[in-house]
């Protein structure tokens, strides 16, 4: 068994900033996590660094960056929580380590670990509070028992990735959230255009809405807003 250089701290110390430093930016999040991928492979002395992120109702997990160029690899199928390494992460909330992912029966995929030449193991979940959304991956490719500092590290990142996922979820949120009012407001004026115009009811005019939006194969925000620019070009 071959040991890597020790993990050098201040170098660790110097991830988790750059990290922090990439959520608090405007940038994307594919870009904050395949920076995250590639620090941390680069720190850790990984062949392979992924992300996985959680589907909570397929209860699968799926690569959503690594810094890996094999084909192979980055598209490699999703795999089951309870039938994968990085699902038993998951179910237990604690970093799970593989001596030999190829020799282990829950790994899904021995094929693509023996033609990538992936040996060690390090699965550590990614915790939003007490909620796991994904897992954080580091393979070697020599066996390697993973030190207390390296899991510690790798915890950081898993939950700095974590932080960065939830923070782009609470805007998308607050996006959908601002837009369906948006939506809402130009429908009830349409609504107000279409009882003047045609002497209908409420409920009528929200179904000649409905109407025009599936014949016309647009949004009800569009079809709405199409009627108060031509009360508009009217007046």
């Amino acid at each position: 068994m071959q040991t890597q250089n020790p993990l050098n701290k201040a170098h660790a110390f110097d991830l988790l900033y750059e990290i922090s430093r990439a959520i608090s930016s405007n940038r994307y999040l594919e870009e904050i996590l395949l920076l995250i991928v590639g620090m941390t492979a680069q720190l850790m002395g990984s062949k392979i660094c992924s992300l996985m992120l959680l589907d909570e109702e397929k209860q699968e997990l799926v690569i959503k960056a690594t810094q890996s160029l094999s084909e192979n690899y980055r598209t490699k199928p999703p795999v089951k929580v309870g039938e994968s390494v990085s699902g038993r992460a998951v179910q237990k909330k604690e970093p799970i380590k593989v001596l030999d992912v190829s020799q282990d029966k829950d790994y899904k995929y021995p094929e693509i670990a023996r033609a990538e030449g992936l040996k060690s193991l390090l699965s550590v979940p990614m915790m939003i509070k007490n909620r796991v959304i994904g897992v954080l991956n580091c393979y070697t490719t020599s066996e390697h028992e993973f030190a207390a500092d390296e899991i510690r590290v790798l915890v950081g990142v898993a939950n700095q990735a974590a932080v960065a996922i939830e923070n782009t979820n609470f805007l998308a949120e607050k996006i959908i959230a601002v837009e369906a009012l948006e939506t809402r407001k130009r429908v009830e004026r349409a609504k107000g255009i279409l009882i003047r115009r045609h002497k209908m009811s409420e409920p009528e005019a929200y179904r000649m809405l409905q109407k025009q939006s599936m014949e016309k194969r647009h949004s009800l925000k569009e079809i709405a807003e199409a009627i108060i620019v031509s009360e508009e070009i009217a007046n």
